[in-house]
């Protein structure tokens, strides 16, 4: 029961920001949705095992660029009994909320890497906006999204209950991730 804390920042962890023009693709095995919750202070690491995107991302052209991002909310992994709550009504209720997602609305360059990818964020019927910073890394024909941004676990009614303590389960959970994309044109 205590990773099902864990859950709640997989939850922020399925906002990975990307955008727009030519379609861009995941490469699943260089890429991970990973999520750090505090459960009576001690630090809870977890990841979901299945997330897709569908990502157009042209750095000449942030205004037509475009990422969405969906997480498997059944697919969060953090131990054995954790997994087993997760998917309970009280926490991720997989079985009337499947999916969390993202939707990016505006994408804004920083420097010549880093950019933040503004967007909503929805998990189990709640939606809210958020600001996810990214950092891009090209390497040959791959690209690297990277980046970690927090979310408010109890926004998102994750943790229900008796688990709405947050001297129990922080309300903070810290998502990160790492996505690797083909297709994406030159920084």
């Amino acid at each position: 029961m205590n990773t099902r804390l864990l859950s709640l920042a997989l939850v922020a962890a399925s906002f990975s920001p990307l955008a727009a023009q030519a379609q861009q693709a995941i490469v699943p095995t260089q890429s991970e949705v990973a999520f750090t919750s505090r459960q009576m202070g001690v630090p809870v690491d977890g990841k979901f095992k299945s997330f897709s995107a569908q990502v157009a991302f042209d750095p000449a052209k942030l205004a037509t660029s475009s990422i969405a991002f969906t997480v498997d909310t059944g697919s969060a992994d953090i131990s054995r009994e954790a997994n087993a709550e997760l998917p309970k009504a009280t926490w991720f209720n997989v079985a009337q909320f499947p999916k969390a997602t993202f939707q990016s609305s505006a994408i804004k360059r920083i420097d010549a890497t880093k950019y933040e990818v503004a967007g909503k964020l929805s998990i189990k019927g709640v939606s809210s906006d958020v600001v996810v910073p990214v950092t891009l890394a090209q390497n040959g024909a791959t690209t690297v999204a990277s980046g970690a941004f927090p979310i408010k676990r109890l926004t998102f009614r994750i943790g229900e209950k008796e688990w709405a303590d947050t001297s129990m389960v922080a309300d903070e959970v810290q998502v990160k991730f790492k996505i690797a994309l083909t297709g994406v044109p030159k920084l």
